[in-house]
């Protein structure tokens, strides 16, 4: 397939991005890609900390696609070498590090699943212990004799905790000059990341110059907000909507999301193009339509990008039988859960076990506010406990369906 021109690249590129360090330098990088017929290489890195992906992560997953479709090299870098540092971006206190044994794991479900968004055949998957776990000690100690202190400290995580006086371990200072040097190893032209991921970027432009290559290009790409409307998406905080989850939750839960954040989900979560988007714009803008008209493309548009077009359908027949008549949906996803000596599992633990809710307490909470109900019960008993010898359907808040199933 022919690349397009730069500049048509360029604009395909720029779009949903936060912002592009620096726009001249990747116009000329296109540029020569498209004059020499050689593709630019573009990496993200993923440090494998959770095991599952939500569509937060698929913003930049599909940019990466972008540049896939465009004719480029991705990689996709798993960060199993730092995922052992653990990246202290954003936090106030030190991160407990992971053990290889949990990196790995973790590292092989990230394997499984984003394939959903990029071309098996077009992308590199690589592990950052490749360069790192071979360095020697003479090796990192040349690594940080090309970045100070001083400039490890302008990161404001690192400034405000160490003005506060709270303890920076020196593990954690070398976090962004291992992430930086995985773009020397890979001699990047091009990364990605999400905007609280700005400085690590940066440091590997830097470190790139010290070794002698042009600088990569940073682009940050925005931080989805969570189904919230508040926080970013993540999984500790319950706000996100897996890419491996069943499709009446996934459509369940984008059709949760306040009114304010359709057209960004549409914008950053899926590949509808840019004429479709201005109209979504106008619709949103006109205030003639009713947002849950688009809400409902929206999620329909989900489901089929992470299960298909048949599944993403009886999605939204589940969900208009079960709110527009108020029946039990068809399809309704199994909850595994242990039972104690005495067959029986408390109800805000299960409650908390199908992540509908972050924690016991909010579980509790949600049970003396009538939100539960088992068997079409209503369940209000904070300590209510669930028989394993029982057929249950449990319902938690509005929309979410489980079978209560006994974990082995």
């Amino acid at each position: 397939m022919k690349m397009l021109k730069p500049e048509e690249q360029f604009e395909q590129i720029k779009r949903g991005t936060v912002e592009i360090i620096r726009e001249e330098e990747l116009r000329e990088k296109l540029k020569k890609s498209y004059d020499s017929g050689k593709p630019l290489i573009v990496k993200e890195g993923f440090d494998p900390t959770a095991p599952d992906i939500h569509i937060g992560h698929m913003v930049q997953l599909n940019k990466l696609k972008t540049f896939q479709d465009l004719g480029h090299t991705v990689v996709f870098l798993i960060g199993d070498f730092t995922g052992m540092i653990g990246d202290p971006s954003g936090r106030n206190t030190t991160r407990k590090a992971m053990t290889r044994e949990e990196v790995l794991e973790n590292a092989e479900t990230y394997k499984a699943q984003i394939f959903k968004a990029l071309d098996p055949d077009k992308t590199v998957i690589d592990f950052n212990s490749r360069w790192c776990s071979p360095m020697k000690f003479e090796d990192v100690l040349a690594l940080t004799s090309r970045y100070t202190v001083a400039r490890i400290l302008e990161r404001d995580d690192f400034s405000k905790r160490h003005s506060e006086g709270r303890p920076i371990s020196m593990l954690e200072f070398m976090y962004p000059l291992v992430q930086g040097y995985d773009s020397v190893a890979l001699q990047a032209d091009v990364e990605l990341g999400g905007t609280d991921q700005k400085f690590n970027l940066l440091v590997g432009r830097d470190l790139q110059t010290g070794y002698g290559q042009a600088p990569q290009v940073v682009i940050t790409m925005p931080l989805l907000v969570g189904t919230d409307g508040v926080e970013k998406m993540s999984k500790s905080l319950g706000n996100y909507i897996g890419i491996n989850e069943p499709p009446d939750q996934i459509y369940g839960k984008t059709m949760s999301i306040p009114d304010d954040l359709i057209y960004d989900y549409f914008e950053l979560a899926t590949d509808v193009n840019d004429d479709e988007l201005k109209i979504i714009r106008s619709r949103l803008d006109s205030k003639e339509d009713n947002p849950m008209d688009l809400k409902k493309r929206l999620a329909w548009k989900l489901v089929e990008t992470y299960h298909d077009s048949e599944k993403a359908n009886k999605a939204q027949a589940n969900f208009v039988k079960q709110f527009s008549r108020g029946e039990v949906p068809d399809e309704i996803p199994d909850l595994f859960i242990y039972f104690d000596e005495n067959n029986e599992a408390w109800l805000p633990q299960v409650i908390s076990d199908s992540r509908v809710v972050k924690s016991n307490s909010q579980a509790i909470r949600l049970i003396k506010q009538g939100g539960i109900k088992i068997n079409d019960e209503t369940i209000t008993d904070k300590d209510y406990k669930i028989s394993g010898d029982e057929e249950i359907i449990i319902k938690i808040g509005k929309k979410n369906y489980f079978k209560i199933k006994k974990r082995n």
